[in-house]
């Protein structure tokens, strides 16, 4: 028991559910855009442990970033595996690993089918100190959500037909990441987007109300991805969120450390519904979209580091936002 908890602390992408008992869910996050930005798709893994044996199930989310529209595909518990020791995880007929994804979906809502490879994976950094994006809270084993960043940035190769149409992904980019725990936080803002004019820069940004020992605190953890650096600004990290402004229309955050200033503007735009878990089933509605703009500007105390704008973000906003200002 405490090696399995060791190894899969030390290795946030493999899956931790291995003889837990409800609630748990755990879910992969596979976001894929084509090499032109036309064809974007969010597709999601997972399953879902409820209290008792209630509402087991696993399950396989598609969001079609362009129009919006999100279909959930129901398997039983039993239709889900997953390796020990690598991610490497089944749903069905539908494999996913960190390097590709295997889909093979045929019911009434959805054909989808083929395989996609991906290039040049970009991990979160994981240390004994810090096992990922969680910093240090991720040894905690009482946090109601866990959060994970499989590849901040990557190439993608092949194609997928969708609904008789072949879609080809090659030159296109991807991002992986996952949570797992009881439930999703009652309220957060999380985006993410890796196409910028110049490859090889990712965001990842999240602020969620966090239940601590019968209170709750707003959380946040960040990360900017340029020219192999990653910029790290979380709660863990002694950052502060000097600014959260949420509007119909944006997202105003600016965060600080001792020495760097990230300023993000967002703008929101209508999505997708997805589904999420509480402690007893899979039923938030959760709105998404792929159609976000994100402008982004790094400064080294008053020296711009970086400055830019990304395309095809992804963006969700949810519960009372007012208490995400601390």
């Amino acid at each position: 028991m405490l090696q399995r908890y060791l190894q899969t602390t030390l290795h946030p992408e493999r899956y931790h559910g291995s003889g837990k008992r409800g609630p748990f869910f755990e879910g992969w996050y596979y976001k894929l855009v084509d090499l032109e930005g036309r064809q974007r798709y969010a597709i999601i893994p997972g399953i879902f442990l409820g209290i008792d044996g209630d509402n087991d199930e696993a399950f396989v989310q598609v969001l079609n970033g362009m129009t919006g529209e999100a279909t959930y595909h129901v398997f039983p518990s039993s239709a889900f595996s997953a390796a020990a020791d690598a991610l490497d995880v089944r749903v069905g007929p539908n494999r996913f690993c960190e390097d590709s994804l295997s889909l093979d979906i045929q019911d009434e809502q959805l054909q989808m089918r083929g395989e996609l490879r991906f290039e040049g994976t970009t991990p979160w950094p994981v240390t004994l100190t810090s096992p990922g994006i969680m910093g240090w809270y991720g040894w905690l084993p009482f946090m109601e959500c866990y959060h994970g960043v499989v590849s901040l940035d990557h190439l993608i190769r092949g194609t997928l037909h969708v609904n008789g149409e072949a879609l080809d992904f090659t030159g296109g980019r991807g991002y992986i990441e996952k949570d797992w725990g009881q439930a999703f936080p009652s309220a957060y803002i999380w985006m993410q987007t890796n196409h910028f004019d110049a490859p090889g820069v990712s965001l990842t940004a999240s602020i969620a109300r966090i239940p601590w020992q019968g209170r709750a605190f707003p959380g946040f953890i960040v990360g900017f991805w340029h020219q192999r650096q990653l910029y790290r600004f979380a709660t863990y990290t002694g950052a502060t969120a000097a600014r959260l402004d949420v509007t119909d229309e944006h997202v105003n955050w600016v965060l600080r450390d001792r020495r760097y200033t990230l300023e993000i503007e967002a703008v929101r735009r209508s999505g997708g519904l997805l589904k999420a878990p509480i402690r007893t089933e899979m039923h938030r509605r959760v709105d998404e979209t792929m159609q976000s703009e994100i402008h982004v500007r790094l400064l080294d105390g008053s020296t711009p580091l970086f400055e830019g704008h990304g395309s095809c973000a992804a963006l969700e906003v949810h519960g009372e936002i007012e208490t995400l200002r601390s």
